[in-house]
């Protein structure tokens, strides 16, 4: 029976399991792999105490930092969760099943995909949703973007220092990225920016070979060659293991109240799988902070 489980290990949760360790509580901290969306982040410039870091760098000091505390870490993936008779809860994995006094759910968000034809079927063969990690692939190349957001716009960027065309798709006739990301971009002579457009389909042989795209005021379909399409339109949260057991809001977020407590006492959520209003690294990193102080408060009560 652990003092605390931690389910995730991104900045909300590797964040926590440091406050949770120097409360002396003992932690098993569960998470599929190191990182979370941090790993798809080549640039930072606002976190505090680093002018400019990569996201794989910062999260291996997040880690190296975890790794100097007695925290019991297990990589696995969290897939049931149950609220025991005595109010202590039951967390599950493929491999095992885990008893604790509470919990702290920082599962934080995925990629949203476009739900079009050919999406399932060219990813990993030209379907990315990662430019850091697959933009070297397409060195000279042409590709799509798909999004009007900040990580649209920043992949965009990103990709037009490698592909010889980047095609920006974006559905509305406006982006919702900051003003210094699209300043940034309005420099690359490579962007082809596409608004008012949605996707329609992604076609190929062995792998992509052109995207369907069509103008949303005219109803007119286009094919572009391209050889690869990053989706970068948001993120949902992976929170399908508490499903009907935290209260959720319309977008399936955790919702908690300012000490981070959701519904169920014992229970508390960090980062971006809650409800808070806006997802960025330092953010996630305080709400762990927050989340595990909690904990603790809550178990010198109840004790």
């Amino acid at each position: 029976m652990y003092d605390l489980i931690i389910i995730g290990g991104g900045p909300a949760g590797l964040t926590a399991a440091v406050y949770a360790a120097r409360k002396k509580m003992n932690t098993l901290l569960l998470t599929k792999e190191f990182g979370g969306q941090l790993m798809w982040t080549k640039e930072i410039e606002n976190y505090m105490g680093y002018q400019f870091i990569s996201g794989p760098e910062l999260m291996g000091k997040f880690e190296e930092q975890v790794k100097r505390f007695a925290v019991d870490i297990q990589y696995e993936e969290v897939n049931g969760f149950v609220v025991n008779p005595d109010d202590t809860f039951l967390v599950k994995t493929e491999m095992k099943e885990y008893q604790s006094k509470t919990v702290i759910l920082a599962t934080g968000k995925r990629p949203r995909g476009l739900d079009i034809p050919g999406e399932k079927e060219f990813t990993g063969r030209g379907v990315s949703y990662c430019a850091t990690c697959d933009g070297p692939f397409f060195d000279n190349k042409a590709v799509a973007v798909i999004g009007g957001g900040n990580s649209a716009v920043q992949a965009a960027l990103e990709l037009s220092k490698i592909a010889h065309t980047v095609y920006l798709v974006v559905r509305n006739n406006h982006y919702i990225a900051d003003p210094i990301i699209l300043e940034k971009m309005k420099v690359a002579t490579n962007i082809i920016e596409m608004l008012g457009y949605e996707s329609e389909g992604i076609y190929g042989d062995e792998v992509v070979e052109k995207i369907t795209i069509r103008e949303i005021a005219t109803g007119k379909l286009q094919d572009i060659a391209v050889d690869g399409v990053f989706v970068e339109i948001g993120l949902e949260p992976n929170s399908e293991y508490v499903e009907d057991i935290i209260r959720m809001n319309k977008r399936k977020e955790l919702m908690v109240d300012c000490r981070s407590r959701t519904n169920i006492p014992g229970v508390y959520a960090a980062g971006d799988i809650t409800d808070g209003p806006d997802k960025q690294i330092v953010i996630a990193a305080g709400d762990g902070a927050k989340a595990a102080l909690m904990a603790y408060d809550y178990l010198l009560h109840k004790e």
